[in-house]
């Protein structure tokens, strides 16, 4: 085990697109456990688009000179309670650092599926498949034979979603993405029906294309323009589940969308935003319902690993500039690639 811990620190507060010069790297030497507690080697860590708002000078968001928190699978290397052995894989939230002391209050000890990998706990199985779950049956409570559309189809959340939903018996699935590639992929891959490049046009004509006769349901990780269509191609008691406004967290003085605000009377819309920490006595349902097929297949994992702790500022760029496929998990490089 090397001597050495590293933490990233946020070091500034960005305007538009965050840069390496907004964080730092910090060495210091291994922590000891306090009695009570236990050390974690971490060995995968999650970058996601709240990172980004949470940069930001809000209640609650990350303070500077800190250690960044963050979704984290580790493993505990020395412990001083009984209620956490040598050897276990805990998932915790201390986040952007190779080492970091838990108690067993700020854990939560995996349950180990077989032909399940570990990086599934940060995507499908994690709060990115929670947020997608939620979304799905708690918020929007899609019906079997409805149809879908979801922005920033691409994504993790995206991407979790739009697998979701097949499952779940959706009709037509519709999709927005960051280029043709990325399209391509989730008509290919993930089973979408057809997915736009949101580059190409007005929204609104862009999904009348795809969805000529209208959605039931809308999915939004992105706010702005893509909101606003989905509002006017909402059939009659239509809903619209709010997850995230990417398209606002690096341009924060972009106008915001403009639509018919009769239509949510006139068709009885409804739209909600929720936090999926509001929902956590659903993990154990997520993976009632996602494990048995990810064992038989018919769930696939949607990840961009990037290798080294030491890339982690790197992926989380990456991601927000839409550089990934699916979820962006960041994996300690003495980790080898699972294989079922």
């Amino acid at each position: 085990m090397n001597d050495t811990a590293l933490t990233v620190h946020q070091i500034a507060r960005p305007h538009g697109f965050p840069t390496a010069e907004h964080f730092t790297f910090i060495e210091s030497t291994i922590p000891d456990p306090a009695a009570g507690s236990a050390l974690v080697e971490n060995l995968y860590w999650s970058v996601d688009p709240y990172h980004r708002e949470m940069m930001d000078d809000v209640p609650g968001g990350f303070a500077l000179g800190a250690p960044l928190e963050g979704r984290t699978i580790g493993r505990v290397i020395a412990s001083r309670t009984p209620r956490l052995a040598e050897g276990d894989i805990v998932f915790h939230r201390q986040g952007w650092r190779t080492h970091t002391v838990v108690t067993p209050e700020e854990i939560r000890r995996l349950p180990l599926f077989d032909g399940v990998p570990p990086t599934a706990y940060l995507s499908v199985l994690g709060g990115t498949g929670l947020t997608a779950y939620v979304a799905l049956t708690r918020i929007a409570r899609l019906q079997e034979g409805e149809d879908l559309f979801v922005s920033a189809a691409a994504g993790g959340v995206g991407t979790a979603t739009g697998r979701f939903a097949r499952l779940l018996g959706a009709g037509l699935l519709v999709g927005s993405a960051g280029s043709a590639a990325k399209a391509d992929h989730l008509t290919r891959e993930v089973g979408y029906d057809a997915v736009f490049d949101y580059h190409d046009g007005s929204a609104a004509d862009l999904l009348g294309k795809v969805a000529p006769d209208g959605i039931d349901v809308f999915v939004d990780n992105v706010g702005g323009e893509q909101l606003a269509a989905a509002v006017g191609a909402l059939r009659e008691f239509g809903r619209i589940v709010r997850i995230g406004t990417i398209s606002q967290y690096n341009t924060p003085d972009v106008s915001l969308p403009r639509f018919d605000h009769a239509d949510i009377v006139e068709k009885s819309l409804r739209m909600e935003g929720f936090l999926v920490s509001n929902y956590r006595e659903v993990q154990e349902e997520l993976h009632e319902f996602a494990v048995p097929h990810l064992q038989s297949g018919r769930l696939a994992l949607d990840e961009t690993v990037v290798d080294g702790f030491d890339h982690i500022v790197d992926a989380f760029l990456g991601m927000l500039r839409g550089r990934n496929t699916g979820k962006t998990i960041v994996r300690d490089q003495t980790q080898t690639p699972y294989v079922s």
